[in-house]
């Protein structure tokens, strides 16, 4: 049976077993979405593109599905720029489809035209430029299987408009196979084995837990491992909720803005287990200093992550969970001891901690919505001092229930990629933890929101400044405070309003827990805006340039 390349393009969709694709439609792209008129396919118009993008890549970090979205040719395409960067960086499944404009068109500078798969080509895992309709269905199916195996991470198709019309012969292909591409997920037995014994000899050993983890869905094994041999873990910002932060064993977050306990823990540690994770600098801080008597089992699928920033003594390539669960088979059970003693002290010494006064304060805010949510809600973030107040102060106790941009550190992430996840866990309850210049970056969405009944909490931590930078003007540039401030800001309890949704704001601290009640109560999007110490800083940081354990403490 005959079918056009914008059928095939849904059918192939339909037969992935997609949910919902989240986009902008525009005259490249018009044979797909009229094709789609007729076709029984959850879309989402989103208001800008750089919002489908992060709703795709939130779905996906909150299902462990591939997220899916489309936009036309030209600033359709490079408006997905920012969000498939976001999901690069943080090795995240997504397929973006875009438009194209004719293959007789492409590079005359046509209307709308933009070399997107050029553009693409450094932050994407793989992309295509679809020249013949016969080719579509196999290049959908081989994007979805790059996408979502080894290390994932975004894919895009570039189909041109003559391509969606064209017609073809539709088989939809069971299997892929490329010679070129054959990920390793089964660990080499004697590197397990050698970590089996590296673990029996240490007396300090620490567990390193990165985003490998939750996307290899290692989480169940890593707690075992880690109970069964008591080994304290700490977790890098995507890797929370990994591993239970109410358990004993947990450190919290380590790095920049990590617990002092965890960096404390990890520099004078004797063997270090990083599992998934890829000593950015945020966690290493300066590499020369970083844990100088540790020796190194790094288990990851990706062999180029592997000694690539710091070295390794035993390089384990293969999938996470599966790995573990080969290690558990050799490691024995082990007893706490003067190591455990050691850190508990630590965690004596230096809790994490915040001024407790009259004053509404951020992290207040933070306690107050784990309280509310039982620590069982979906939280998103966006980037600066509202991610790493929502990664110290929310205990994260299962996978997949902190999404945030962690490589690229983008702003303007987190509602979006909250209605995202909201759609793909429709039954949880989704908390974007926002600064008000971070959300004003994609506020356009609340309209995608109240269109679609699509019931995100947001908590802008609203402190009249870009707050991280500021806060870096105030400790590193003499407090020169240079286009930071963001005071005169809306009323976004009026721009909620204007939009459809639910605006509270709250200027005390009595009145923070009514309010979160209240929107919980409520069925679909609300904005909280809590008006927070406006100089408030991220306690503990250490400095760029110092080591991990050189930490900046703040005021209790």
């Amino acid at each position: 049976m005959k079918k056009t390349g914008a059928e095939v393009i849904l059918e192939s969709l339909r037969k992935e077993k997609v949910e919902v694709v989240f986009g902008i439609l525009g005259g490249a792209v018009l044979p797909v979405f009229d094709a789609m008129y007729d076709f029984p396919i959850k879309f989402i118009l989103t208001r800008h593109e750089q919002g489908a993008a992060h709703m795709a890549d939130g779905y996906a970090r909150a299902t462990g599905k591939a997220g899916v979205c489309m936009a036309t040719s030209g600033p359709g395409g490079t408006n997905l720029v920012t969000g498939i960067a976001t999901a690069h960086m943080d090795s995240i499944p997504i397929v973006a489809i875009t438009g194209q404009v004719f293959t007789t068109m492409i590079g005359n500078d046509a209307f709308q035209e933009a070399d997107i798969t050029g553009i693409t080509r450094p932050i994407t895992k793989h992309n295509y430029l679809v020249k013949k309709v016969d080719d579509l269905a196999d290049i959908i199916k081989e994007a979805f299987y790059i996408a979502s195996t080894g290390r994932p991470g975004p894919v895009l198709i570039d189909v041109p408009k003559d391509v969606q019309m064209a017609e073809t012969s539709y088989k939809y292909p069971s299997e892929i196979k490329l010679r070129s591409y054959k990920p390793t997920y089964t660990g080499h037995i004697r590197q397990i084995k050698k970590a089996a014994e590296a673990i029996a000899k240490a007396e300090r050993p620490i567990i390193y837990a990165g985003g490998g983890v939750i996307s290899s869905g290692a989480a169940d094994e890593l707690t075992r491992l880690a109970r069964k041999t008591n080994i304290p873990v700490t977790t890098t910002l995507l890797g929370l909720g990994g591993f239970p932060e109410t358990d004993k064993l947990s450190l919290g977050m380590l790095g920049m803005h990590g617990t002092q306990y965890a960096n404390h823990a990890i520099m004078e540690s004797d063997l270090i287990i990083a599992i998934g994770a890829r000593f950015d600098d945020r966690v290493t801080g300066k590499i020369d200093e970083f844990a100088p008597e540790a020796e190194i089992i790094h288990i990851d699928i990706d062999p180029s992550s592997i000694s690539k920033n710091v070295q390794v003594d035993i390089p384990i390539v293969g999938d996470a969970k599966l790995i573990l669960r080969e290690l558990m088979k050799y490691v024995d059970k082990k007893e706490p001891g003067p190591w455990h003693k050691r850190i508990n002290n630590w965690k004596k010494k230096y809790p994490l901690s915040y001024k407790k006064d009259g004053k509404l304060r951020p992290q207040f805010v933070i306690e107050q919505i784990y309280e509310v949510t039982n620590g069982e809600a979906i939280i998103t973030t966006e980037v600066g001092q509202n991610q790493m107040w929502a990664a110290q102060f929310y205990k994260y106790t299962e996978p997949r229930t902190f999404l945030s941009s962690g490589g690229l550190g983008t702003m303007g992430y987190g509602f979006p990629a909250g209605i995202g996840a909201q759609v793909g866990c429709p039954k949880k309850i989704v908390f974007d933890i926002a600064g008000d210049g971070s959300f004003q970056m994609n506020i356009q969405e609340l309209a995608t929101a109240v269109v679609n009944k699509i019931p995100v909490k947001v908590a802008i931590l609203n402190n009249q400044y870009l707050g991280m930078v500021r806060q870096w003007q105030e400790l590193f540039y003499k407090k020169r405070y240079s286009h930071t401030s963001l005071a005169g800001g809306p009323d976004f309890v009026k721009v909620a309003q204007a939009y459809g949704a639910c605006g509270i704001c709250v200027k005390k601290k009595d009145e923070v827990r009514p309010a979160l009640k209240k929107a919980l109560s409520v069925d679909g999007p609300v904005v909280m805006d809590f008006r927070v110490v406006e100089e408030e800083n991220v306690y503990p940081m250490v400095p760029a340039g110092a080591a991990v354990n050189q930490m900046i403490s703040g005021m209790a």
